[in-house]
Protein backbone atom coordinates (compact mmCIF):
# COMPACT_ATOMS: atom_id res chain seq x y z
CA UNK A 1 0.00 0.00 0.00
CA UNK A 2 1.22 3.48 -0.86
CA UNK A 3 1.02 6.79 0.98
CA UNK A 4 0.06 9.92 -0.90
CA UNK A 5 0.08 13.67 -0.37
CA UNK A 6 -1.68 16.62 -1.91
CA UNK A 7 1.20 18.80 -3.10
CA UNK A 8 0.41 22.35 -4.19
CA UNK A 9 3.96 23.67 -4.25
CA UNK A 10 3.28 26.03 -1.36
CA UNK A 11 5.44 26.31 1.76
CA UNK A 12 3.28 24.06 3.93
CA UNK A 13 2.90 21.21 1.45
CA UNK A 14 6.61 21.32 0.57
CA UNK A 15 7.54 21.06 4.26
CA UNK A 16 5.12 18.19 4.83
CA UNK A 17 6.35 16.32 1.75
CA UNK A 18 9.94 16.71 2.96
CA UNK A 19 8.94 15.50 6.43
CA UNK A 20 6.88 12.42 5.56
CA UNK A 21 8.38 11.41 2.18
CA UNK A 22 5.23 9.85 0.66
CA UNK A 23 5.27 7.42 -2.24
CA UNK A 24 3.03 9.52 -4.48
CA UNK A 25 2.25 13.24 -4.68
CA UNK A 26 -0.88 14.54 -6.37
CA UNK A 27 -0.95 18.05 -7.81
CA UNK A 28 -4.30 19.12 -9.18
CA UNK A 29 -5.04 21.64 -11.89
CA UNK A 30 -8.68 22.38 -11.22
CA UNK A 31 -8.68 25.67 -13.11
CA UNK A 32 -6.87 27.86 -10.58
CA UNK A 33 -4.83 30.77 -11.96
CA UNK A 34 -1.41 29.68 -10.61
CA UNK A 35 -1.76 26.02 -11.68
CA UNK A 36 1.20 26.07 -14.09
CA UNK A 37 3.70 27.18 -11.46
CA UNK A 38 2.18 24.98 -8.74
CA UNK A 39 2.73 21.97 -11.01
CA UNK A 40 6.25 23.05 -11.96
CA UNK A 41 7.35 23.57 -8.34
CA UNK A 42 5.72 20.32 -7.21
CA UNK A 43 7.43 18.39 -10.00
CA UNK A 44 10.80 19.83 -8.95
CA UNK A 45 10.19 18.80 -5.33
CA UNK A 46 9.15 15.29 -6.33
CA UNK A 47 12.20 14.76 -8.51
CA UNK A 48 14.45 15.89 -5.67
CA UNK A 49 12.77 13.61 -3.11
CA UNK A 50 12.23 10.68 -5.50
CA UNK A 51 8.44 10.85 -5.11
CA UNK A 52 6.19 9.72 -7.95
CA UNK A 53 4.32 12.80 -9.18
CA UNK A 54 0.80 12.56 -10.54
CA UNK A 55 -0.81 15.64 -12.12
CA UNK A 56 -4.60 15.55 -12.31
CA UNK A 57 -6.35 18.01 -14.61
CA UNK A 58 -10.07 18.62 -14.19
CA UNK A 59 -11.38 21.96 -15.44
CA UNK A 60 -13.63 23.43 -12.76
CA UNK A 61 -13.04 27.03 -13.87
CA UNK A 62 -16.73 27.85 -14.11
CA UNK A 63 -17.26 26.74 -10.50
CA UNK A 64 -14.55 28.91 -8.96
CA UNK A 65 -14.75 32.02 -6.84
CA UNK A 66 -12.42 34.85 -5.91
CA UNK A 67 -8.68 35.35 -6.34
CA UNK A 68 -7.90 31.88 -7.65
CA UNK A 69 -10.46 32.21 -10.45
CA UNK A 70 -11.77 34.74 -12.95
CA UNK A 71 -15.09 34.83 -11.13
CA UNK A 72 -16.19 37.28 -8.47
CA UNK A 73 -15.86 36.43 -4.80
CA UNK A 74 -19.14 35.05 -3.50
CA UNK A 75 -20.81 36.94 -0.69
CA UNK A 76 -20.65 33.85 1.54
CA UNK A 77 -16.85 33.59 1.17
CA UNK A 78 -14.79 33.88 4.39
CA UNK A 79 -11.83 35.24 2.37
CA UNK A 80 -11.02 36.51 -1.13
CA UNK A 81 -9.26 33.28 -2.15
CA UNK A 82 -12.10 30.99 -1.04
CA UNK A 83 -13.30 28.49 -3.68
CA UNK A 84 -16.50 26.57 -2.82
CA UNK A 85 -15.83 23.05 -1.53
CA UNK A 86 -12.24 23.22 -2.83
CA UNK A 87 -10.55 20.92 -0.30
CA UNK A 88 -13.39 18.43 -0.57
CA UNK A 89 -12.95 18.51 -4.36
CA UNK A 90 -9.18 18.08 -4.24
CA UNK A 91 -9.33 15.23 -1.75
CA UNK A 92 -11.98 13.45 -3.82
CA UNK A 93 -10.01 13.81 -7.06
CA UNK A 94 -6.78 12.62 -5.45
CA UNK A 95 -8.53 9.60 -3.94
CA UNK A 96 -10.25 8.82 -7.25
CA UNK A 97 -6.83 8.60 -8.87
CA UNK A 98 -5.14 7.15 -5.82
CA UNK A 99 -7.48 4.20 -5.37
CA UNK A 100 -6.16 2.73 -8.64
CA UNK A 101 -2.60 3.37 -7.40
CA UNK A 102 -3.19 1.43 -4.20
CA UNK A 103 -2.89 4.35 -1.78
CA UNK A 104 -3.97 3.69 1.78
CA UNK A 105 -3.50 7.23 3.07
CA UNK A 106 -3.67 10.78 1.73
CA UNK A 107 -1.95 13.54 3.72
CA UNK A 108 -2.68 17.25 3.49
CA UNK A 109 -0.61 20.19 4.66
CA UNK A 110 -3.24 22.45 6.17
CA UNK A 111 -2.02 24.41 9.20
CA UNK A 112 -3.62 26.09 12.19
CA UNK A 113 -4.17 29.42 10.41
CA UNK A 114 -6.28 27.74 7.71
CA UNK A 115 -9.13 27.31 10.18
CA UNK A 116 -10.77 30.59 9.13
CA UNK A 117 -12.61 28.51 6.51
CA UNK A 118 -14.54 25.38 7.41
CA UNK A 119 -12.60 23.04 5.11
CA UNK A 120 -9.36 24.03 6.82
CA UNK A 121 -10.41 22.82 10.27
CA UNK A 122 -9.66 19.66 12.20
CA UNK A 123 -13.40 18.94 12.32
CA UNK A 124 -13.57 18.98 8.52
CA UNK A 125 -10.66 16.55 8.20
CA UNK A 126 -12.22 14.21 10.76
CA UNK A 127 -15.46 14.19 8.80
CA UNK A 128 -13.92 13.68 5.38
CA UNK A 129 -11.66 10.96 6.75
CA UNK A 130 -14.75 9.14 8.01
CA UNK A 131 -16.40 9.56 4.61
CA UNK A 132 -13.41 8.30 2.61
CA UNK A 133 -12.81 5.36 4.94
CA UNK A 134 -16.49 4.42 4.76
CA UNK A 135 -16.26 3.99 0.98
CA UNK A 136 -14.56 1.35 -1.13
CA UNK A 137 -10.82 1.78 -0.94
CA UNK A 138 -10.88 2.70 2.74
CA UNK A 139 -8.44 5.59 2.17
CA UNK A 140 -7.37 7.37 5.31
CA UNK A 141 -7.22 11.18 5.11
CA UNK A 142 -4.76 12.80 7.50
CA UNK A 143 -3.64 16.32 8.27
CA UNK A 144 -0.57 15.99 10.51
CA UNK A 145 0.06 19.74 10.65
CA UNK A 146 -3.45 20.98 11.46
CA UNK A 147 -2.49 22.07 14.99
CA UNK A 148 0.77 23.71 13.88
CA UNK A 149 1.71 27.12 12.58
CA UNK A 150 3.58 27.15 9.28
CA UNK A 151 6.86 28.00 11.00
CA UNK A 152 6.44 25.03 13.36
CA UNK A 153 5.84 22.63 10.47
CA UNK A 154 8.79 23.99 8.49
CA UNK A 155 11.10 23.83 11.49
CA UNK A 156 10.02 20.27 12.33
CA UNK A 157 10.47 19.13 8.73
CA UNK A 158 14.09 20.35 8.58
CA UNK A 159 13.52 21.21 4.93
CA UNK A 160 16.54 23.15 3.62
CA UNK A 161 15.69 26.81 3.09
CA UNK A 162 16.95 26.78 -0.50
CA UNK A 163 14.32 24.11 -1.25
CA UNK A 164 11.57 25.86 0.71
CA UNK A 165 12.17 29.01 -1.31
CA UNK A 166 11.03 27.21 -4.45
CA UNK A 167 7.55 27.48 -2.98
CA UNK A 168 4.81 29.34 -4.84
CA UNK A 169 1.96 30.72 -2.74
CA UNK A 170 0.37 33.34 -5.01
CA UNK A 171 -3.37 33.00 -5.52
CA UNK A 172 -3.68 35.21 -8.57
CA UNK A 173 -0.88 34.34 -11.02
CA UNK A 174 2.03 32.11 -12.00
CA UNK A 175 4.40 34.94 -11.11
CA UNK A 176 3.93 36.19 -7.51
CA UNK A 177 1.80 39.33 -7.36
CA UNK A 178 3.19 40.25 -3.94
CA UNK A 179 -0.12 41.55 -2.59
CA UNK A 180 -2.62 38.66 -2.41
CA UNK A 181 -3.14 36.80 0.90
CA UNK A 182 -1.01 33.92 -0.33
CA UNK A 183 1.95 36.15 -1.19
CA UNK A 184 1.62 38.04 2.08
CA UNK A 185 1.62 34.79 4.06
CA UNK A 186 4.67 33.65 2.10
CA UNK A 187 6.55 36.83 3.06
CA UNK A 188 5.37 36.70 6.66
CA UNK A 189 6.51 33.11 7.12
CA UNK A 190 9.92 33.90 5.64
CA UNK A 191 10.24 36.84 7.99
CA UNK A 192 9.25 34.67 10.96
CA UNK A 193 11.94 32.18 9.92
CA UNK A 194 14.51 34.98 9.83
CA UNK A 195 15.15 34.69 6.11
CA UNK A 196 16.63 37.54 4.10
CA UNK A 197 13.59 38.66 2.08
CA UNK A 198 15.44 40.61 -0.58
CA UNK A 199 18.02 37.91 -1.35
CA UNK A 200 15.40 35.14 -1.36
CA UNK A 201 13.18 37.07 -3.77
CA UNK A 202 16.09 37.22 -6.21
CA UNK A 203 16.57 33.45 -6.29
Amino acid sequence: MNKGILLSGGLDSIALAYLIRPDIAFTIDYGQKPAKTEISVSDKICKLLNIHHEVITVDCTCLGSGDLSNNKTLAIAPSTEWWPYRNQLLITLACMKGIAMDISELALGSVKTDSFHKDGTNSFYDKINDLMQYQEGNIKVTCPSIHMMSTELITMSKVPMEILLWGHSCHTANIPCGICPGCLKHLRVKQDLGLDIESSENQ
